[in-house]
């Protein structure tokens, strides 16, 4: 009988820390989750262009946690996220879009009026500013946030993935930017970027991305009489 009795407690005992664990997960993930997911599609929603909407922002975002862990960096992953989601958001009206003074600080300015029902831990959002601040690669990251989503931003200017966000700007009725003018663009980027990598994780992936960026330049002046016929 007191064996039965004892049993019955501890099951009781597990039980209950089984429920207890469960509620304190459930009052604590949805905070993280629902505020992530909350960012995510507001960028999705609203950032939309081949170069420099949502899915280069994924990109920044995915890019600059590899090159820290890389590194052996421990960055606050908060912070990452929302400034690598929400990095360009001057470069896209209501927030920026018609030639802001530099779309950077524009949107380091504007950056705390999307996050402050998000749920977002607002005592980070200074570090989120200074990283959205600083993340073009002619500018000078401080902090480690900032380092890695700047060398992870810069990076994505170049290599293959580089030459596809800057063609996919090309008009198609022969505007601006037309082929000539993309091209000078990509020529720009790769006599730019490189040096501005900071990072040595980041350090590490520019020459081979720089030599896909200059293969492929190589190629097409080949091809195009020395870009005559784009």
């Amino acid at each position: 009988m007191y064996k039965s009795a004892l049993m019955n407690l501890l099951a009781a005992i597990c039980l209950s820390a089984v429920i207890c664990a469960a509620a304190s997960q459930e009052t604590k993930a949805p905070l993280v989750s629902d505020w992530h997911a909350t960012v995510r599609h507001f960028a999705k929603k609203h950032f939309k262009n081949p170069a420099w909407g949502y899915s280069h922002s994924e990109r920044d975002y995915v890019l600059a946690r590899s090159l820290a862990a890389t590194d052996h960096v421990v960055i606050d992953d908060d912070v990452l996220f929302a400034a690598a989601y929400l990095h360009d958001i001057a470069a896209f009206a209501p927030w920026g879009g018609d030639e802001p003074p530099d779309h950077s600080d524009v949107g380091a300015d504007v950056v705390g009026g999307i996050l402050k029902d998000s749920g977002f831990p607002m005592g980070k959002l200074d570090a989120v500013r200074d990283a959205i601040r600083t993340h073009m690669y002619y500018r000078d990251p401080v902090g480690q946030e900032a380092i890695y989503l700047h060398d992870a931003d810069a990076l994505d200017w170049l290599g293959a993935i580089g030459v596809e966000r800057i063609i996919a700007l090309a008009d198609p009725k022969g505007g601006d930017p037309d082929g000539p003018k993309v091209v000078k663009m990509l020529e720009d980027n790769l006599k730019n970027v490189p040096a501005r990598v900071v990072s040595p994780a980041g350090r590490a992936m520019v020459a081979p991305r720089e030599a896909e960026l200059r293969e492929f330049l190589k190629e097409l002046r080949r091809e195009s009489a020395d870009y005559r016929n784009l």
